[in-house]
């Protein structure tokens, strides 16, 4: 029996590339997404764009050819999942000086300074080698989701941590190949660039990201531990379609198996947490005590309210 497809489509794309006047055309561009009707976020720079959006299948495929058609974006790739429903409650469409923020004195520009991109099925032969190490180039929060098997966590919050990092980090990286990954890709072409700038010679990312590996019909995201953390209302998705699927993140508060992130219920904080369903009625789905105690958490007002 074929399978039915579903009536909503989640696009996530980038493409480093120059756009002249970015600050208009982020209103431009936020006027086309309204006409549309899709929603989601989309970050506009000198540098490119970089989006993840929703809609139906309709506007999305609107949305997809009427980018195609600018020279600017004609080689852009799309990562497209089905959906039952939006996966944003509105649309954003903002300027900034990076689409991926380093704040770096001289900026990177992956057009001309990044690392080899890997195709899926070269990343997982590159997996196994004893002379690479594996870097994550995300945010801690998102490695404690989900990441491949010996990949190093980075201790970083935000992107613009990382070049503190790696060189905080040398003795980690000296004698091997590097081996990169994030999301969708769009991380790794500047983070692999970084480690070029900084005298490393072997420096490799995976083509695509994790999206792109698990969707691979060769790969099928074999050796994924655990989901991959998005930014939307989906939080995490699976990525390994061989293996069954196993939690491998804890708990915030008791350390039980838990993959679920929530919000620190107060409203001054806000911070982001894994915390399993008993511990966020224990906590008043607070980050610490301060939090759980506050005026201002929302559990409190609540009750004071009833």
């Amino acid at each position: 029996m074929k399978r039915k497809t579903k009536p909503y489509r989640i696009l996530l794309y980038y493409l480093y590339t120059k756009i002249e006047n970015p600050e208009k055309y982020t209103e431009q561009h936020l006027k086309f997404c309204k006409s549309l009707g899709v929603l989601g976020r989309i970050i506009i720079a000198g540098e490119g764009i970089n989006g993840t959006v929703s809609g139906t299948v309709d506007q999305c495929n609107a949305y997809i050819a009427a980018m195609h058609m600018d020279p600017r974006f004609e080689k852009m790739e799309f990562k497209i999942d089905e959906a039952d429903g939006h996966a944003f409650k509105k649309m954003f469409v903002r300027y900034r000086s990076e689409i991926v923020t380093m704040n770096l004195d001289e900026d990177i520009d992956p057009n001309t300074l990044s690392g080899k991109k890997l195709e899926p099925e070269e990343f997982h032969e590159y997996l196994q080698r004893d002379d690479v190490v594996v870097i994550d180039g995300r945010n801690d929060y998102e490695y404690d989701i989900g990441h491949f098997p010996k990949a190093v966590r980075p201790e970083v919050r935000v992107f613009k941590q990382f070049p503190e990092w790696i060189r905080s980090n040398k003795e980690k990286f000296e004698g091997k190949k590097i081996l990169a990954y994030c999301t969708g890709g769009i991380r790794c072409e500047k983070l692999t660039g970084l480690f070029l700038r900084e005298g490393y010679k072997d420096v490799f990312h995976l083509h695509g990201g994790i999206i792109n590996y698990g969707k691979n019909k060769n790969v099928k995201g074999k050796d994924w531990l655990g989901k991959c953390y998005v930014f939307d209302e989906r939080i995490s998705v699976p990525v390994n379609r061989i293996d069954p699927y196993e939690i491998i993140s804890r708990c915030f508060h008791c350390g039980k198996p838990c993959d679920i992130y929530v919000n620190c219920a107060r409203l001054e904080c806000h911070s982001q947490f894994l915390c399993c369903d008993e511990c966020e009625t224990k906590t008043k789905r607070s980050c610490s005590e301060e939090c759980k105690n506050s005026d201002r958490n929302e559990y409190n007002i609540k009750e004071r309210e009833a």
